[in-house]
């Protein structure tokens, strides 16, 4: 039996991150991971999604050529290429990420974990994908034991898959989840996407960019309906003027042979049908019921603000706490849980933690929305300052889009930032910092920003907020 001081179970950006900061404090460490390291983030979402959308982005940019003066004929693309590509960034980043494990004294151990008691599991040979061949294997089935280990402590870092739709015909085949979605190789003529949240607005601009006939269903009254109200109104505007059509505040109640989309009293045909309605927790077959481990109503382990469990020496952290399911809040828990484990007192905050979606244009959110704040109890000021009036989005022909500010109206304390525009998910992270450090409007104001640059866009929200606009009209005034 493998003895370690700690376990981690998930090699994704929580897991490996956990690993390499408790090896850092002087942990034995040993990391059991089904597959590349890297999890879902490097290997089926957050890299991979983001090498295409780029391919995507410079075959509409060499397609406007001539608006720039530059001249470019017979423009096309190479589906396959693009997933050659991808393909390519994907093992770059996790052959680097096996190399810094490697380089930390981290024990990986191929394989999937089982508790077999609260201080031990069981080691087994992970499945085949139950995607496809060559799919992702981090939720395939355990199949023969093959190691056993024993660990002081144990992180839980296995993260999350797809939900599946619950209607008739929901595993019909051409139904496919995010996951599947990578497994095309060739862009689908009509593709229905179900859900228009960020997985769901993300793959919906891909495919609208690589010419497929697009339609987004949302069940909720606008899409991305996690963002601030104005967002989500002006993506569904960005969308239709694209040729995207976009049907919110519709449900499908199911999928025939042929898949013929049921939306209401309509119906519609599909090549590729791609669900992104949410994520579960992947904790099957990790014999929780063994260690003692207590989940939630929704099976999300439950975790205090130091990533403990109900069990002494287990903890838990990324999406299979259910907190925020996003790669860098996996991350930051990873670390704070690798220090609480090697004895530092440390806590898990997310009052600051920044969104980003990845459409065309960009959407990037921080802190409270309006409606948010409002609900709060907070007075509040808002301002938006558009990218058509910005410089630098002028030499970079690409104008739509605006900032929004949320602050406080007696202090100006800064309560949300909200961003639709060109960079937005680099952008954010000024209105993280401003959030985190308790900055008001004037500060943000009163800060240089080098020009020409995107990021003057929140100095200058900052001076709309507070009634000193320079590069737009004042409020009320003859334009």
């Amino acid at each position: 039996m493998r003895e370690f001081d700690l376990l981690v179970l998930g090699g994704g950006p929580g897991g490996y991150v956990a690993a390499i900061r408790a090896a850092q404090r002087g942990l034995s460490v040993g990391l059991v991971e089904k597959e590349r390291p890297g999890g879902v983030c490097l290997n089926w979402g957050c890299i991979p999604t983001k090498a295409m959308l780029r391919s995507a982005e410079v075959f509409q940019t060499v397609r406007a050529a001539a608006e720039y003066g530059v001249l470019a004929d017979n423009v096309g693309f190479d589906y396959p290429a693009i997933r050659q590509r991808k393909d390519g960034i994907v093992k770059t980043l996790t052959d680097g990420v096996a190399g810094l494990l490697k380089a930390n004294g981290v024990t990986v151990i191929e394989g999937h974990a089982r508790f077999t008691g609260p201080a031990t599991v069981d080691i087994h040979e992970a499945g085949p994908s139950p995607i496809a061949p060559d799919g992702p294997r981090y939720a395939a089935e355990p199949a023969a034991r093959v190691d056993s280990a024993r660990a002081k402590s144990f992180v839980i870092a296995t993260g999350s898959t797809p939900a599946r739709l619950p209607v008739p015909g929901g595993d019909l085949p051409g139904v496919l989840t995010s996951d599947g979605a990578f497994g095309l190789t060739k862009v689908p003529r009509r593709i229905v996407i179900i859900g228009g949240s960020a997985v769901g607005a993300e793959w919906a601009s891909l495919f609208n960019a690589f010419g497929s006939e697009v339609t987004v269903v949302e069940m909720q009254d606008r899409l991305v309906p996690a963002e601030d109200a104005e967002i989500g109104a002006a993506l569904g505007r960005s969308f239709t003027q694209r040729g995207i059509t976009v049907l919110t505040g519709a449900t499908v109640t199911g999928i025939s042979e042929g898949l013929r989309v049921q939306v209401g009293g309509r119906e519609l045909d599909a090549d590729v049908v791609l669900v992104g309605v949410g994520r579960r927790p992947n904790t099957a077959a990790l014999g929780l019921d063994a260690a003692g481990v207590a989940t939630d109503e929704r099976g999300f382990v439950v975790v205090d603000d130091r990533l403990r469990t109900n069990v002494a020496g287990v903890h838990a952290i990324g999406d299979v706490t259910g907190k925020a399911l996003l790669a860098h809040v996996a991350s930051h828990q990873g670390i704070t849980a690798a220090d609480v484990i090697a004895g530092h007192d440390a806590r898990i905050d997310y009052t600051v933690v920044p969104a980003a979606t990845f459409t065309h244009p960009e959407i990037a959110s921080v802190g409270l929305s309006e409606a948010a704040a409002r609900t709060a109890g907070h007075d509040v000021v808002t301002a938006k300052f558009p990218f058509s009036a910005l410089g630098r989005a002028r030499t970079f022909g690409d104008t739509e889009g605006f900032v929004k500010i949320v602050a406080g109206e007696r202090h100006g304390e800064v309560l949300g930032v909200h961003i639709f525009g060109p960079s937005a998910s680099d952008l954010i992270t000024e209105g993280a910092l401003a959030i985190t450090l308790e900055a008001t409007l004037d500060e943000l104001a009163d800060t240089i920003h080098a020009h020409p640059t995107l990021g003057e866009s929140g100095m200058e929200a900052a001076l709309t907020a507070l009634g000193l606009p320079v590069h737009v009209p004042p409020k009320g005034s003859a334009k």
